[in-house]
């Protein structure tokens, strides 16, 4: 009887390891799809975009080394006082977005699951690979949009624009994938009430017993931040590096 429970008990573990493993996995292949398709669309709308290839020797350069600058701007992640310690902080979007506004969001995607990738192998996961996914699906929901906008007129009003539609889809679905997946996800290490309890202790405005208020006072304006901030920079200084992001060719934004 005992043997029976343990087989149930193991089995019953296998089978939630392996849809979270699918699920991992088919979040990845979506992200690559829309963002793949949603370039295809611009290159259809703007004849510069048409023009360039995906892979090219001085792209690949361009692109490991901005990857490179993400993976440790992810790793050097700091909490918030508002919020958890088990929430960070980092500006690792920053690279990736300057790489997605010069390449397309095609190569925002790619960049954001090599950041992933990197940083795993150099740190590995305290949250069998929650985390990860967690900054790469947010990340996404924050480079798609902003560089698809951007890619279909590349003028200083619509990197702005685009800028300000990424950090809103941003926080938006970061609080739906939070509330929906993400804090599901983690009581499997903590329990929820343990989480709001928290929630509750950093942030007045976070009721213990209430998910809502812990998405609305302490996620969203995490995410609030990480956009705001990160959109910022990159109005800043993508203009003085666009010349050599793409290998000298002029830029109107």
């Amino acid at each position: 009887m005992k043997s029976n429970l343990i087989l149930a008990t193991l089995w019953e573990n296998v089978v939630q390891n392996t849809l979270y493993v699918l699920v991992f996995f088919g979040i990845i292949v979506a992200m690559f799809l829309i963002a793949f398709a949603l370039e295809k669309v611009c290159q259809k709308n703007n004849q510069q975009v048409k023009k360039e290839k995906f892979f090219t020797t001085y792209k690949m350069a361009v692109i490991g080394i901005l990857t490179a600058m993400a993976t440790v701007l992810m790793i050097f992640d700091f909490p918030l006082w508002f919020i958890p310690s088990f929430y960070k902080l980092d500006f690792s979007e920053l690279p990736v977005l300057i790489g997605s506004f010069a390449f397309g969001p095609a190569t925002g995607v790619v960049m954001e699951f090599l950041k992933v990738f990197l940083k795993l192998l150099i740190k590995g996961t305290s949250t069998a690979f929650i985390g990860e996914l967690a900054n790469f699906v947010v990340g996404c929901s924050f480079i798609i949009p902003a560089a698809t906008i951007y890619a279909f007129k590349k003028t200083k009003k619509t990197a702005i624009l685009s800028c300000v539609f990424g950090t809103i889809i941003l926080v938006v679905f970061a609080s739906i994938f939070n509330a929906l997946y993400l804090i599901p996800a983690f009581t499997k290490f903590m329990s929820l009430d343990k989480i709001l309890a928290q929630g509750a202790e950093k942030n007045s405005l976070v009721s213990s017993d209430s998910m809502t208020s812990f998405v609305i006072f302490a996620v969203a304006p995490l995410n609030i931040i990480k956009g705001v901030a990160v959109s910022v920079v990159t109005m800043l200084i993508y203009k003085p590096l666009s010349r050599f992001i793409k290998g000298n060719r002029q830029t109107k934004a």
